[in-house]
């Protein structure tokens, strides 16, 4: 039977085989990467954008700045983590720029990387699936968590998700975002009271409207 461990060591196996055959001239595997991650980076990109639209835009801006770079990637440390720091700065650097900025110029197209993708299918993926913050027991909660995170300050929300929701760990989340494991610590805690004041608050309005025992 395969633990967790093996399946990751596996996992990232694969990644690298990958990873080294487009590095070697094989340009037409990139869609292998993308099929592989799309999903998770677009929730990742709804979890920190909050709206569907800047979520594709982020996916498409991480994916084009992989390619572009995929040289410089150093099989020392998971490909995943090293896409996840290109997601977050992708997705801070899009809420920085102001909506009227010109886009910027592209060397290649979303389309030349990918083929034709239907971004609305990766809005039929659950958004809350298989994830710690998603055991709730109804949309209204759920509802309720999503706009908490939202809420967050951008560099609490950004540690949350990678810790709680994406699942990496401190020192993951801290080479990531380029923080020390103290700083991320102290953000995850900050951002952890935060929701369970915001989710005390709920429950006392929930309580408070609920019909009294006859």
């Amino acid at each position: 039977m395969m633990t967790p461990k093996s399946e990751s060591r596996k996992e990232q196996d694969k990644d690298s085989n990958l990873i080294k055959a487009i590095n070697a001239g094989r340009s037409d595997l990139f869609h292998l990467l993308v099929k592989r991650y799309q999903h998770k980076l677009y929730n990742f990109g709804l979890r920190m954008c909050g709206n569907k639209h800047d979520a594709e835009d982020m996916v498409q801006d991480t994916f084009l700045n992989v390619f572009r770079f995929l040289n410089n990637f150093r099989h020392e440390s998971k490909f995943k983590n090293w896409l996840y720091k290109v997601a977050a700065s992708a997705c801070l650097q899009r809420k920085r720029v102001s909506k009227y900025a010109p886009e910027p110029e592209k060397e290649l197209s979303w389309e030349a990387l990918t083929g034709v993708i239907d971004m609305n299918k990766l809005a039929e993926t659950p958004r809350w699936a298989s994830q710690p913050l998603e055991n709730v027991l109804n949309a209204e909660l759920s509802d309720h968590i999503k706009a908490a995170i939202l809420a967050l300050p951008e560099k609490y929300r950004v540690v949350i998700v990678l810790r709680d929701i994406e699942g990496f760990s401190t020192a993951e989340a801290a080479k990531i975002l380029g923080l020390s494991q103290t700083n991320v610590k102290v953000r995850l805690h900050r951002a952890r009271l935060f929701l369970k004041e915001n989710l005390e608050d709920y429950f006392n309005h929930v309580t408070s409207k609920a019909p009294s025992p006859k």
